[in-house]
């Protein structure tokens, strides 16, 4: 599972200008079952994402389609972890321990 960190790099005008693309992107990975909630940080300066993906480098490449990084208005920090212990509607999602 992932956490997704999106910070502005960009004024507010120009991140208000990509935001109806990024809306309609996010829109897109809640129907393909990639990401299971979002939304503002508080203060205003970006947005948070917790997803599920294959991989990291999947989850990257995704990343880098999101509007908001291809007009160059925010980038991502990516948190990679594992969901061993989830609230009862995510338990199709949790994950186990790697073996040791």
């Amino acid at each position: 599972m992932f956490i997704l960190e999106l910070t502005y790099i960009a004024p507010a005008e120009r991140v208000d200008e990509a935001l109806a693309d990024h809306v309609a992107w996010l829109d897109r990975q809640y129907e393909a079952g990639v990401f299971l909630a979002s939304g503002r940080k508080v203060p205003r300066d970006g947005g948070v994402i917790v997803a599920v993906g294959e991989s990291r480098a999947a989850v990257e490449t995704l990343m880098a389609t999101d509007p908001c990084v291809v007009e160059g208005v925010a980038e991502y920090r990516i948190i990679e972890f594992l969901a061993t212990k989830t609230a009862p509607p995510l338990t199709p999602y949790r994950q186990q321990l790697p073996s040791s």
